[in-house]
């Protein structure tokens, strides 16, 4: 899939600059660090357990995670990614792998965070990636997914030389949420992020069934 390793090159690329420009990114948009706060507060809710931070770049929100008290770890396509979060976060977990292909056992989290990472995943691998959340996640487990709103995609260089690119896209969260069901998940909630503005985005919250449909 020459999506992925577009994806994957594009932050390899760029990895220890976007640790210094996302540092702080948490502090600075509330309303995103409240998900992540809400995200943490319903894993604790039953019980905690394992959660997974899929596309988790330098690992900051993999790193707030746990100062929540949450049994958070990292996962993400770039190994430089990667590099960077261990160096950022050495106390935490990171691990290189794609959401397309999670390797980790059935029903073995309590939670997973796709916190503007499926942005990356072509609509026809969506479901693919959907499903995979599912299997991991234990009946109950909680699904929480960031994104930007819209109907487009577009192309993004990156690199020095602006020579490295690869597509983002952007979706309304009624389709988000129709893959969402399709793949098993009850729906929660869904949070609308800066609707007046040129890049909207949005937060929803879906569960795995503890009566599973599947």
């Amino acid at each position: 899939m020459s999506w992925l390793t577009d994806t994957r090159n594009a932050y390899d690329a760029i990895a220890a600059g976007y640790a210094d420009e996302t540092r702080d990114l948490l502090n600075r948009l509330l309303h995103v660090r409240a998900g992540v706060v809400l995200f943490a507060d319903l894993v604790r809710a039953i019980d905690g357990g394992p959660v997974a931070d899929v596309g988790c770049g330098p690992g900051h929100t993999t790193a707030l995670l746990r100062d929540l008290g949450v049994d958070a770890f990292g996962i993400d396509l770039s190994p430089a990614m990667i590099e960077t979060a261990r160096r950022e976060h050495p106390g935490a977990r990171f691990e290189i792998g794609s959401m397309t292909d999670l390797e980790l056992a059935d029903g073995s989290l309590a939670g997973v965070l796709a916190w503007w990472s499926l942005i990356y995943i072509p609509d026809e691998a969506v479901p693919g990636v959907l499903d995979q959340f599912y299997r991991v996640l234990r009946p109950g487990g909680v699904l929480a997914v960031g994104f930007h709103v819209g109907d487009e995609s577009m192309l993004e260089t990156t690199g020095d030389d602006q020579s490295t690119q690869a597509y983002v896209y952007h979706r309304q969260p009624s389709r988000v949420a129709d893959w969402l069901r399709q793949a098993g998940f009850a729906i929660e909630a869904q949070h609308l992020l800066s609707p007046d503005e040129a890049k909207p985005g949005a937060i929803l919250f879906a569960r795995r069934p503890v009566a599973s449909p599947r």
